[in-house]
């Protein structure tokens, strides 16, 4: 806290988003003035208001605290690359020259002043580093944890030390999301780094996918020389780690330092025998659903172990970890009806969501829902996602969400369905229009998929199917 320590007053310019949200819980835990602004009100808006933060929904300066004006030196203001340009609030802020900062600079801030695990990557960010941070709340380690979801087992993105001597040493640990997108992970300073994918995606940032490789090189070689980079398998020779000790995971790929043997399926859940270089870890089962978990489960083994934690805690954290919101998130589960809702956003995360989706049920007929996020990725992606939904038997298209952007002319959900194979494909908006092809189609297993606003349909979803 000493970089902030004459600072009272915080801003935050999108609030609602998961990165901000979880720096004003950070802050408003530590006592100061926490203020904000989105553009629409959200359960986690609602949750930050429930714990003392002043939200605002509109765009207007006169809403804008009166201490925050009086005292502007005493004020910082966050911002998120996703408020656009024109926004008044922020116009009045740059204008009254306040200390503004991105809050990837805030993280980093807060971050590089403990012993930092980082997970980055274009897919698994969220699920690895909440299971880290519920390994290191099972051991005797208080942590620091600005996480991506909604861990269920904390209910929150945000877990800070009750103790204050941890609070003020800097070898306590800190859990963080190494955010690529507007090259945001640059800030950090890590000393565990962790690489899942280094995908093509952000091509509104970057040029490229080896445009993506080389800025995660950069990020790379940030972390401590005295630390580790923890490596996927499938992308080692990608990644350049010279100068700091490397280690590589995989699911099954036994060259690597990490793997999984003996891996079983029961009652929805997988259980595997993990291969360290400390030895095996026996009958670990996984409390992350999906196939995939079993790659993400060997990355956090192989990140707690480099911060020394006991095997029998490591097991126990992994066990124990309830899941995100979200990320493979089981709304309705009855012996005719399966609701399952996920983030999955890019064509890998679809394709790995419905295949571990489909393993879990080899038999049944998939509906997916899925919601396209950015006239960008929509538009660089539209072929991989036609790919990717083609694996699901029957499909609803939404609208793009725009999130930050402006349309884009000829870009639109048609576009994936033109592409697709699978002509049991519709796109439709009204929620009773979705009901009704749900129920037509006679679902037994429903997935929605998106990274924008479609959890909104969640609720009305579970009032109208759980009564089957």
């Amino acid at each position: 806290m000493n970089e902030f320590e004459d600072i009272k007053y915080i801003y935050f310019l999108g609030i609602g988003g998961i990165g901000m949200s979880a720096l004003a819980r950070y802050f408003n835990a530590y006592g100061l003035e926490v203020f904000g602004y989105d553009l629409t009100p959200s359960n986690l808006t609602k949750q930050l208001e429930s714990e003392g933060i002043n939200i605002i929904y509109q765009d207007n300066t006169d809403l804008i605290p009166d201490k925050c004006i009086l005292e502007s030196k005493k004020t910082l203001v966050v911002i998120t690359p996703a408020i656009p340009k024109g926004n008044k609030l922020f116009e009045f802020f740059q204008e009254g020259q306040y200390c503004i900062l991105k809050r990837a600079k805030v993280l980093g801030m807060i971050a590089n002043c403990y012993k930092t695990i980082a997970v980055s990557g274009t897919h698994g960010k969220t699920t690895n580093s909440s299971v880290i941070a519920n390994i290191l709340q099972q051991s005797d380690n208080e942590c620091f944890a600005f996480l991506g979801g909604i861990s269920k087992n904390i209910n929150s993105n945000l877990i800070i030390p009750k103790n204050k001597e941890n609070i003020n040493n800097s070898d306590t640990l800190l859990v963080a999301e190494a955010d690529e997108f507007d090259r945001s992970f640059l800030w950090l300073n890590p000393f565990i780094t962790i690489v899942t994918y280094v995908d093509a995606d952000h091509l509104d940032i970057y040029k490229n996918r080896q445009d993506i490789i080389t800025t995660f090189n950069s990020f790379v070689q940030s972390t401590h020389k005295k630390g580790f980079v923890i490596v996927n398998k499938k992308i080692e020779d990608k990644i350049n780690t010279d100068g700091i000790k490397k280690l590589t995971y995989s699911d099954t790929n036994t060259s690597a330092d990490y793997y999984a043997t003996n891996i079983r399926l029961n009652d929805g859940k997988y259980t595997i025998d993990a291969h360290t270089p400390e030895g095996i870890i026996k009958d670990i089962t996984i409390g992350a659903r999906g196939k995939v978990n079993i790659e993400n489960t060997m990355a956090c083994i192989a990140a707690t172990q480099c911060a020394q934690i006991k095997p029998s805690i490591i097991k126990k954290g992994i066990e124990t970890f309830k899941g995100v919101v979200r990320r493979m998130d089981i709304q309705i589960q009855t012996k005719d009806f399966v609701y399952i809702d996920d983030y999955a956003h890019h064509p890998a995360e679809l394709t790995a969501t419905i295949n571990s989706v489909k393993e879990l049920f080899p038999n049944e007929k998939i509906t997916g829902i899925f919601q396209p996020h950015l006239y960008t990725r929509t538009r660089d992606f539209a072929v991989e996602f036609a790919k990717a939904l083609d694996l699901l038997d029957y499909v609803v298209l939404l609208d793009i969400y725009p999130a930050r952007e402006k349309p884009i002319e000829g870009v639109n959900s048609q576009m994936i369905a033109n592409l697709m194979n699978n002509k049991n494909s519709i796109i439709l908006n009204n929620n009773d229009e979705i009901i009704n092809f749900i129920r037509q189609k006679n679902t037994k297993i429903l997935l929605t998929l998106g990274a924008g606003n479609i959890d909104k349909l969640i609720k009305p979803f579970v009032d109208e199917f759980s009564k089957q």
